[in-house]
C-alpha cells in the first residue's frame, strides 16, 4: 500500500463516522413513479392535504402563552377504575413521556380532582362528558376519538376502549414523543414548561379494521445460544423486546400483532398484547393458534393428548383436538383466528396422491367449517370471534381454480398475499359476501426475496400497490410482516398511517412523493427535505432489490475463489463479465454518493446522524465495502506477479475492517449483537453482513490453499434436541433459573 492511500487511526474512525451520502447520477425514473389511476371516485372527495409539517411536539406552545393554552406543570391523569386495562397502559405511558419531557412526575388518580389540571381519558358512556363537547361523530363508530381542551382540562375522549387509548398515544406524539423511538433513538425535546395549544382534533375511524405487524422469522433478538453459535431459534425471548414491538404498534394506532413463529411461546406475552389493546393473531399455518411448530418439539402433541400424526383421513379427530388445545390456551384473550389447513411448518399440506383439486376443496371447506364452530364453542371472549384464511402460496391457485368450492362461512376474512416482495399476486375483483384483507411482505426469508436486515420495499411500490388494495375494497385485515422490525420502519410507518386513513396519504398525486417529504421533515427538519430526499432516491435506486444488498458479496466470493484457483494451479472459472462492469459501475457509483456524506451530515444533530446513518448509509455500506475490496482483488487477479498480488489482496482486507467497525457502530443498545450470523443468515451464505471479511481473513491466513466457497451445513435441532431444549426451558422457569 503506498503513503498516499495510508490512513490515521483518528481519520479512519473520522471518515467511519459520516453519515449519508447517496448517489446523484443514474437515478431510475420509476422509483417513485406517479400512478396513473385517477379515475377512482375513492380519491376524489374533501381531503386532508399532506403536508411536511411535523406531528411530534407540533401542539408544544413554543411562543406567547395564549388565553386558552394549558400549562401541564402539575397536572393530574385521570382515568376510571371501569376504564379497559389498554386505556389505563396507554396513560403509564403518558405519565412517561411527560416526564421524559418535563421532568415532571403527573400523578394518576381515579377520580376527577378538583382545582387542578387534568388530562382525562375517557371512553364514551363510562362519564358524563362537560356541555359543549360535540360527541355525535364518535356514537356508533370504531376506534374513533376526539381531543379537546377546555379550561384547565384536556379530554381524551375515545368512541370505544381502542379509540380512547389512540386519542392518549396521539397525544404523547404531538407533545414530542416519536412512535418509533425504540428503534430511531429520537429523545423527546426537554421542555420543563410544558404548555399545550388550545386543541380540538378528531379522528374518524380507520380505513382498515384489523391492522398489525407480524414479526415474522426472528433469529437476531436475544435468547440463548445454541451449538453453532447462533441465537437458539426455539429459545425464549424476553419479553421487554414483546413490549416494544406491541408499544411501537399501538403508537401507530394498530390494533393487531403475531408476535412470533419458532420460538417458545409464553402466555404472558399474547396476554400482554391483548391486555394492551391488541388482537392476537398468527400466521397462515398456525391453524386456530395451536402452535403445529410445537406438535413435537415443545411437546404440545403429548400435552393436549394427541399423537403427533397429521392426517385428516385418517387422524381427522387428533388434528380437531389438537386445534382445540390452541383455542383453550387463548380462549380469554381477544384473538383473530387463522383456519385452514396446512402443513406442521410452513408448506402445504400433504394429501394423498391422486386427491383432485375438487376434493382437497371440499377438506379445506369442511376443515375451516369444523375451525369456526371450535372458537365459538370454546371462546371466552366478550368480543365476536374473528377468523381469517390466508391464501397463500398453493392456496390461492387452489382458490383460484375452484373458488366455488370455498364457501367458507361467511365471517370468515379472505386474505390476500403478495408475492413475499411488495406486489400483490391477486385481490378481489368484484364484491361479494365475504370481507377481505391483505399479507403484506416489507420483510422476508426464503429464497430470492429475502430481506432480513435491510429495507428493500420502496414507497412507490407501497403507495401503488395499496392504492389497489383499498380500490379493491381489501380493507378488513392487514397483516405486514416486519420482521423484527428494526430496518423497516419508514416503510411501516407508512403502511401503518394507510390503514388509519388511506385518503390521506393516497389522495395526493404521487403520494409516495409526498409521504417522503413529510417523512423527511418529521425525522430530519424542513430544511434538509431536499438533500435527503434525493438520498432516499439514490437508495432505493442502489438497494432496488434483495439481492442488490449482497451483490458485492457474491462477486467478491468469486473474485476470490478465481484467486485461490491461481494459487493452487486449478483450472479457472470464468467470470460474468456484465457482472463484474455491474460492479465496477457500482463502486463508481458509491464513491461518488459517499462524498456527499459530510455535506448533509453537518446540518443534522446527533440523533438524526446516527437514525440517518443507521436507515440508509449503513445499507449501502453492507454492499459498498464488499464492492471496493472487490476491485481490488480484480486489480490482484490481473496482476501477473504473485508478490504484488498478495499486497492487493491484503489491501482489500480495509474496507472490509472498515465496515465491520460500521457494523458495531449500527449495533447500539439495545440492539447488540444485531447483525452477528444465525440460523437464517447462516455464516456462509451472502445475508451475512460479516461474510466477505471473514472468507479474505481465513485466504490470507491459510495462503490462499482453501476455496471460499463453503457448503452450506444443515443446521438445526433434532426434535429430541428441542425436546431437551424445551425441557431445560420450562424447569427452569419454574424455579426463575438464570444461567
Amino acid at each position: 500500500m503506498n503513503e498516499k492511500s495510508k490512513i490515521s487511526r483518528k481519520n479512519f474512525i473520522k471518515n467511519c463516522s459520516a453519515t449519508l451520502g447517496l448517489l446523484t447520477v443514474g437515478i431510475s425514473s420509476d422509483v417513485f413513479s406517479k400512478s396513473t389511476n385517477n379515475t377512482n371516485a375513492f380519491y376524489k372527495g374533501a381531503l386532508q392535504n399532506v403536508s411536511t409539517s411535523q406531528k411530534r411536539g407540533s401542539w408544544v406552545q413554543l411562543g406567547n402563552v395564549q388565553p386558552e393554552d394549558i400549562s401541564l406543570e402539575n397536572c393530574v391523569l385521570t382515568v376510571a377504575e371501569n376504564e379497559h386495562s389498554a386505556v389505563k397502559q396507554a396513560i403509564k405511558f403518558l405519565a412517561t413521556d411527560i416526564f421524559k419531557i418535563s421532568g415532571y412526575q403527573a400523578q394518576t388518580v381515579t377520580t376527577e380532582k378538583e382545582n387542578s389540571i387534568q388530562i382525562i381519558a375517557t371512553t364514551l358512556g363510562n362519564r358524563k362528558l362537560p356541555k359543549g363537547i360535540n360527541i355525535s361523530q364518535l356514537k356508533e363508530k370504531k376506534e374513533a376519538f376526539l381531543i379537546y381542551t377546555a379550561k384547565d382540562t384536556i379530554w381524551l375522549i375515545g368512541a370505544d376502549f381502542r379509540g380512547t387509548a389512540y386519542a392518549v398515544y396521539t397525544l404523547s406524539e404531538r407533545l414530542g414523543v416519536d412512535p418509533l423511538y425504540h428503534w430511531t433513538g429520537y429523545q423527546p425535546i426537554k421542555n420543563s414548561k410544558l404548555v399545550m395549544k388550545k386543541t380540538l382534533h378528531f379522528e374518524d375511524e380507520p380505513t382498515v379494521k384489523y391492522r398489525g405487524f407480524f414479526h415474522d422469522d426472528e433469529d437476531v433478538l436475544p435468547r440463548p445460544f445454541d451449538r453453532y453459535g447462533y441465537p437458539l431459534r426455539i429459545g425464549d425471548v424476553a419479553i421487554e423486546w414483546y413490549e416494544r414491538f406491541f408499544e411501537t404498534a399501538l403508537r401507530l394506532r394498530m390494533n393487531m400483532v403475531a408476535p412470533y413463529v419458532r420460538v417458545r411461546r409464553r402466555y404472558e406475552v399474547q396476554k400482554c398484547a391483548s391486555d394492551w389493546g391488541l388482537y392476537y393473531t398468527s400466521h397462515h399455518y398456525d391453524i386456530l393458534l395451536s402452535n403445529p411448530f410445537g406438535i413435537e418439539r415443545f411437546e404440545l402433541a403429548r400435552k393436549r393428548g394427541v399423537n403427533t400424526a397429521w392426517d385428516w383421513f385418517n387422524g381427522k379427530d387428533q388434528m380437531i383436538n389438537y386445534w382445540r388445545g390452541g383455542v383453550t390456551e387463548n380462549a380469554d384473550i381477544n384473538a383473530i383466528w387463522p383456519v385452514g389447513l396446512r402443513g406442521i411448518d410452513d408448506h402445504a399440506y400433504k394429501f394423498p396422491e391422486g386427491t383432485s383439486e375438487k376434493e382437497q376443496a371440499k377438506v379445506f371447506k369442511d376443515a375451516i367449517e369444523i375451525q369456526v364452530k371450535t372458537v365459538k364453542e370454546l371462546s371466552k371472549s366478550n368480543e365476536q370471534p374473528i377468523f381469517h384464511f390466508t391464501l397463500y402460496t398453493e392456496m390461492l391457485d387452489k382458490y383460484k381454480k375452484h373458488p366455488e368450492d370455498f364457501k367458507v362461512p361467511e365471517d370468515v376474512i379472505l386474505v390476500w398475499p403478495d408475492d413475499n416482495d411488495g406486489v400483490m399476486r391477486a385481490l378481489p375483483t368484484s364484491k361479494d359476501k365475504w370481507k377481505h384483507g391483505v399479507y403484506y411482505h416489507l420483510a422476508y426469508f426464503g429464497g430470492a426475496p429475502t430481506k432480513q436486515g435491510t429495507h428493500v420495499i420502496a414507497p412507490s411500490r407501497i403507495a401503488n400497490e395499496f392504492k389497489k388494495i383499498v380500490d379493491s375494497g381489501a380493507t378488513e385485515y392487514m397483516l405486514v410482516n416486519v420482521s423484527e422490525m428494526r430496518e423497516h420502519v419508514m416503510e411501516a410507518r407508512m403502511i401503518a398511517d394507510i390503514c388509519w386513513n388511506a385518503n390521506e396519504v393516497l389522495s395526493k398525486e404521487n403520494p409516495a412523493e409526498n409521504y417522503l417529504k413529510w417523512w423527511i421533515a418529521e425525522y430530519f427538519g424542513n430544511e434538509n427535505i431536499k438533500a435527503i430526499h434525493q438520498a432516499y432516491h439514490n437508495y432505493y435506486n442502489l438497494i432496488n432489490s434483495s439481492e442488490k444488498t449482497y451483490f458485492a458479496a457474491i462477486q467478491f466470493e468469486l473474485i476470490l475463489d478465481q484467486l485461490h484457483r491461481r494459487f493452487t494451479n486449478k483450472n479457472p472459472r470464468k467470470l460474468d463479465v456484465e457482472k463484474i462492469n455491474e460492479l465496477k459501475q457500482r463502486n463508481k457509483n458509491y464513491h461518488i454518493a459517499l462524498a456527499q456524506i459530510t455535506e448533509i451530515n453537518f446540518k443534522l444533530n446527533r440523533e438524526q446522524k446516527q437514525f440517518l446513518y443507521e436507515h440508509i448509509e449503513f445499507g449501502l455500506r453492507i454492499d459498498q465495502r464488499p464492492t471496493e475490496a472487490a476491485i481490488l482483488l480484480l486489480k490482484a487477479l490481473n496482476e501477473p506477479n504473485n508478490t504484488k498480488a498478495w499486497d492487493l489482496i491484503a489491501e482489500a482486507a480495509i474496507p472490509l475492517e472498515k465496515l465491520e467497525i460500521e457494523i458495531l457502530r449500527a449495533e447500539r443498545p439495545p440492539f447488540e449483537k444485531w447483525y452477528i450470523p444465525t440460523w437464517a443468515r447462516h455464516v456462509v451464505t451472502p445475508l451475512n453482513v460479516h461474510r466477505s471479511y471473514t472468507q479474505l481473513r481465513e485466504f490470507i491466513t491459510t495462503q490462499g490453499v482453501e476455496s471460499p466457497i463453503k457448503t452450506k451445513t444443515a443446521i438445526g435441532h433434532n426434535l429430541e434436541g428441542a425436546k431437551l431444549w424445551n425441557h431445560l426451558l420450562e424447569e427452569g422457569a419454574k424455579i426463575n433459573a438464570t444461567y
